[in-house]
């Protein structure tokens, strides 16, 4: 059993984690998606500056840490990125950002396109090609009302992109959700779209019935901020998507040991990482509080509303109390045996 570090030599490792160089832009636009589709994938968290701007230099220092943690790629803007408070332009400005930042990384960058109808999504997927994502990922339209609706929306996708195309079955029209029969017809029609991000109740059932559809479906990934990271590489799924991007050198060390057949340290490892998790039922924040603490963001302010014509967004700072930091940090000493950051 590895055992965690001193506070001192945490401290030492927090601070040695503020120098992380910031990550130089290239020009080039990314080829065409040949980079495998398994392992963890990273949903960024979108940095803000105090005054609630997205601070775009912090954006591509989260794509060198998670690249530099091992994952497999970087996906934006999705659930964890606060996609509903980010406008049109914001978004066709960040898709353009992390396809230069990516150039000269092992990550694949996979872009959210999802839209509230079809139009909103093609627009998006239009972007997403340009700037020549490896992939794309697409949660259901909040305007669909029935299955056919889904059914039409992913298929003008389909047909929008070659690229693989993850379907995430959360997000959508509310208590509506893409049946596994249609994940999987999807995946019969159109070879690329033979991918799924579930995380939809009954979240087991669903993920069997994906893994039973192999060779059709080629890439079936757990989410809902890896609480079930454990219980799914035990079922033998692809991956993970998740915007625990704060501990991306965990997430990508447990994603590690599991390939190498390593399963008491996978347990262990998870097992410390649930400590963090349910840390922020009690002290709201942390994560991102984390992600501030590890030196990858300058600030812990996130936005709870998307900026208008007539009004700035409202913000929230992150703000630990001196008895909030101290459980943290006693929390995250334990992780750090595994952390390469």
């Amino acid at each position: 059993m590895v055992q965690p570090l001193s506070r001192r030599a945490l401290l030492k490792t927090l601070g040695a984690a503020t120098l992380l160089p910031r990550l130089s832009v290239a020009s080039a636009v990314a080829a065409p998606a040949t980079k495998p589709m398994r392992g963890v994938f990273i949903i960024l968290n979108t940095p803000f500056t105090a005054s609630g701007a997205v601070d775009w230099d912090d954006l591509e220092r989260e794509v060198a840490f998670v690249d530099r943690g091992g994952c497999a790629g970087v996906v934006w803007p999705q659930g964890s990125s606060g996609v509903t408070t980010l406008t049109r332009e914001e978004r066709l400005r960040g898709m353009e950002v992390l396809a230069k930042a990516v150039q000269g990384k092992r990550v694949s960058l996979v872009l959210g396109v999802q839209g509230k109808d079809t139009a909103e999504m093609l627009d998006y997927t239009k972007r997403a090609d340009t700037v020549g994502s490896d992939a794309v990922i697409a949660m259901p339209p909040t305007s669909g009302k029935t299955m056919d609706d889904y059914r039409a929306y992913f298929r003008a996708l389909a047909g929008a992109t070659t690229r693989p195309a993850i379907v995430q079955t959360s997000g959508g029209a509310k208590d509506l959700f893409p049946s596994v029969d249609l994940i999987v017809e999807l995946a019969r029609a159109f070879p690329h779209m033979a991918y799924v991000k579930e995380e939809s109740e009954p979240l087991v059932p669903r993920m069997q019935g994906e893994l039973a559809a192999r060779p059709v479906m080629k890439g079936v990934f757990g989410a809902s901020l890896g609480t079930g990271f454990l219980y799914e590489m035990r079922l033998g799924l692809d991956g993970v998507i998740t915007g625990m991007g704060m501990y991306a050198d965990l997430m990508g060390r447990m994603w590690a040991l599991h390939e190498r057949g390593e399963h008491e340290q996978v347990r262990d490892a998870y097992s410390r990482f649930l400590l963090m998790r349910n840390l922020n039922d009690s002290i709201p924040g942390t994560d991102l509080y984390v992600m501030k603490m590890r030196g990858v963001f300058k600030t812990a302010v996130r936005r709870t509303s998307a900026p208008s014509g007539l009004a700035p967004a409202a913000l929230r700072e992150v703000v630990p109390t001196a008895q909030e930091r101290d459980e943290i940090e006693f929390r995250f000493a334990a992780l750090t045996p595994y952390l390469s950051l």
